[in-house]
């Protein structure tokens, strides 16, 4: 008796095995990142709204450093990769004035800039009706993602309103938030 193995008689049954295993490994694969859990070192509970997606450079490393910071936080972060942001930008209503290098997107609301997590946790526990978001203008050192040795810059974070205008939310002096 001669048996010949012919893969051919079975291709159509593998390929149907490599589409379930695959999607196999897709579900796996998404039902251990949505139950990561917050980080215990966050100052404040995250809230379940603090799915941050990131639109930034895919060649800026402080960009990166604040993605770090936040997940240090708890957040649990996205980010998209984009030559242009001004796209991004324009759709979500941030003026020249208050944009940065990347944009942060969650709860409703944009995060400009290199906003540090727990001011981003107040913010976002409180849900200020009247507001479309915080900002920190430009790239000022030492604020998360900036560190340069021992040099920190004083800071405002801004808060952007619905109507256009805008006002300091939280003050940065020294590397420390003062209470507002």
């Amino acid at each position: 008796m001669n048996h010949k193995f012919n893969l051919n008689n079975y291709s159509s049954e593998l390929k149907g095995l490599n589409i379930i295993f695959c999607l196999l490994l897709i579900v796996l694969s998404l039902s251990a990142c949505s139950d990561s859990k917050p980080s215990k070192s966050a100052s404040v509970p995250i809230d379940p709204t603090a799915r941050m997606q990131v639109f930034k450079s895919p060649t800026c490393q402080c960009c990166n450093k604040w993605v770090s910071h936040l997940e240090s936080a708890g957040f649990s972060v996205a980010t998209l990769d984009s030559q242009d942001l001004n796209p991004i930008k324009e759709k979500y209503g941030i003026s020249p004035s208050h944009q940065s290098c990347h944009t942060g997107v969650a709860g409703g609301y944009i995060f400009e800039g290199h906003i540090p997590a727990p001011i981003i946790q107040q913010f976002l526990s409180e849900k200020p009706g009247n507001a479309i978001g915080l900002s920190v203008p430009g790239m000022p050192i030492g604020s998360p993602g900036m560190e340069m040795g021992d040099r920190i810059d004083d800071y405002d974070v801004i808060m952007i309103k619905k109507d256009g205008s805008s006002e300091i939310y939280q003050r940065i002096r020294q590397g420390k938030i003062s209470i507002n």
